[in-house]
C-alpha cells in the first residue's frame, strides 16, 4: 500500500507523525510559514516542517507524538522538525498502529503500520485499542498488583512474558492473565 503524499496542504489533517525535538538556534534565522488557531508556528521547507509548539500527542484530529531532546514537559514551547514522508494517514477506526516496548528503558509507544519493515509480523491495532494496550503494558511494567492471584517466581520473567503476549496477539489482558492462575 503507497502511502498518501503529504504536504504543507494537507499534513494537519488525520495524520500520525513522528516528530523530532531540535535546537530552537535551528530555526532563529528562519520566517514563520503559519501559526495555527492554538498559537503553534509552521515553518514550512522543501524536506518537510518545523513545528513550534507547546502541545504533542493528540493534536486536533491528528497523532503527533515528540522524540524529546531531553526529558519532555508538555506545555513547554518546543521546536520539532518531521519530514512530509514522516506522515501517515490515520483514523480512529481503522487498524494502523503496532506497539513496541523497549526492554532497558521500559518505554511503550506505538507506531503506524506503514513504518514497520515488511518483513516484520506485528499486531494492528485501532487507536482507541492501542491507547489501551498501552495503558496495560505500563500497569504490568510499573505495578504489582495485577500479578496478586498469579503462579510465578520471577516477577521480572513474568512481565516480560506477558508483556510479549500482549504486545504480538490480539488477547485482552484478562486473557493473558487466565494462562497463569495457579
Amino acid at each position: 500500500m503507497a502511502n498518501k503524499t503529504y504536504t504543507k496542504l494537507n499534513f494537519h489533517s488525520h495524520t500520525f507523525c513522528i516528530w523530532k525535538e531540535v535546537p530552537f538556534a535551528e530555526v532563529a534565522a528562519m520566517k514563520i510559514s503559519y501559526t495555527s488557531q492554538s498559537g503553534s508556528q509552521y515553518i514550512f521547507t522543501a524536506e518537510g516542517l518545523y513545528r513550534i509548539s507547546n502541545h504533542w500527542g493528540r493534536v486536533a484530529n491528528c497523532h503527533w507524538r515528540l522524540i524529546p531532546l531531553t526529558e519532555f514537559k508538555n506545555q513547554n514551547v518546543t521546536v520539532a522538525f518531521a519530514n512530509w514522508t514522516d506522515f501517515y494517514s490515520n483514523d480512529d477506526t481503522s487498524k494502523l498502529f503496532f506497539v513496541k516496548v523497549n526492554w532497558e528503558t521500559k518505554e511503550v509507544n506505538f507506531y503506524h503500520k506503514l513504518t514497520v519493515e515488511n518483513n516484520t509480523k506485528v499486531v494492528l491495532r485501532n487507536a482507541k485499542e492501542t491507547a489501551k494496550t498501552i495503558r496495560t503494558i505500563k500497569e504490568v511494567l510499573t505495578q504489582e498488583d495485577w500479578a496478586k492471584y498469579l503462579k510465578y517466581e520471577d516477577l521480572e520473567a513474568l512481565r516480560k512474558e506477558i508483556v510479549t503476549e500482549l504486545v504480538n496477539t490480539s488477547k485482552s489482558f484478562l486473557e493473558v492473565k487466565k494462562n497463569h492462575l495457579s
